[in-house]
């Protein structure tokens, strides 16, 4: 089998022409949402907001209502319960948030189990990304050009936000504010990845593609192109492998970010292990022979 016949065989099925218009749209929202994450240090924020959701997206099914409100809702609800925790109590924000998130993911557990359904919705939990249909890919469109749209509009005032909440409230922005709309914005796209990871894995693409352009670059705006870049190509290469390898998509997504992660924390020109290494190695092979031509 050529090249070529391993490139568009998957593509004259319909799942997977919808599965790739997916993984691109999710993979890019995410990735963009992701240099903030890692800029403010909200790893750890994002895991919770993204696993918070689950009860949310289920109580949204269960009345009717649009898995986005029921996102948006338990995602502002766990971080009110996290700072509650934290400012009430001893415990620290890192404790709040384990307790928080993994009892609000539990409680979505509980909901699934009890909800009678003709679907399977421990598709929310894992992902079902090539059964996505015609309706899960508009909706996951329209909640991504929603948040796409929103993060590139306001991106000077979140990057401020990011480097200088000081400075942000000294010329007439609200931090307070400016946080408060990137945790909707991580639940929203929160919603939009979970068709095609699920719950447990969406925090890999909110933090992988963003860890790894600040691997690659110290300019923010770089980072805004080479995340997203770097996301699609790696969601691509997944769903691909995933195809010819018969293997879980979401899960073979994550791995080859995963993969490619580890390749520039190692090789990176810049930042990478054994680039470091070799430049400080030649440094120091210069310098006998500079105090010798000296």
């Amino acid at each position: 089998m050529s090249f070529y016949d391993l490139l568009l065989e998957p593509l004259s099925y319909d799942f997977m022409v919808r599965a790739l218009a997916s993984t691109v749209v999710a993979s890019t929202v995410c990735a963009v949402l992701s240099c903030w994450l890692v800029l403010i240090g909200w790893s750890l924020m994002g895991d919770a907001v993204s696993h918070a959701v689950l009860p949310g997206v289920v109580l949204a099914y269960i009345v009717g209502a649009p898995f986005a409100l029921g996102a948006v809702v338990f995602g502002f609800l766990a971080v009110a319960l996290i700072g509650v925790v934290r400012d009430t109590s001893r415990v620290k924000e890192d404790a709040a948030i384990g307790i928080v998130f993994t009892t609000l993911f539990a409680l979505g557990l509980v909901l699934i189990s009890v909800t009678p359904s003709q679907t399977d919705l421990n598709h929310i939990i894992f992902g079902n990304l090539l059964g996505v249909d015609t309706s899960d890919l508009i909706q996951i469109g329209i909640l991504g050009a929603i948040t796409l749209a929103l993060l590139v509009l306001k991106r000077r005032d979140f990057t401020l936000y990011a480097f200088d909440p000081t400075h942000a409230h000294a010329i007439g922005l609200t931090p307070r504010l400016l946080g408060a709309a990137l945790l909707g914005l991580l639940a929203l796209t929160s919603v939009v990845a979970l068709q095609v990871v699920g719950v447990i894995l969406v925090v890999a693409m909110l933090i992988i593609p963003g860890a790894t352009a600040y691997l690659l670059t110290d300019r923010f705006g770089r980072m805004l192109v080479i995340a997203p870049s770097f996301s699609v190509l790696a969601g691509m290469i997944g769903l691909y492998l995933s195809y010819h390898l018969d293997t879980a998509s979401g899960g073979m997504i994550v791995l080859v970010q995963g993969a490619g992660f580890t390749l520039v924390y190692l090789f990176g020109p810049r930042q990478g292990i054994v680039g470091k290494r070799l430049v400080k190695r030649r440094r120091e092979a210069a310098a006998p022979s500079a105090r010798t031509s000296w």
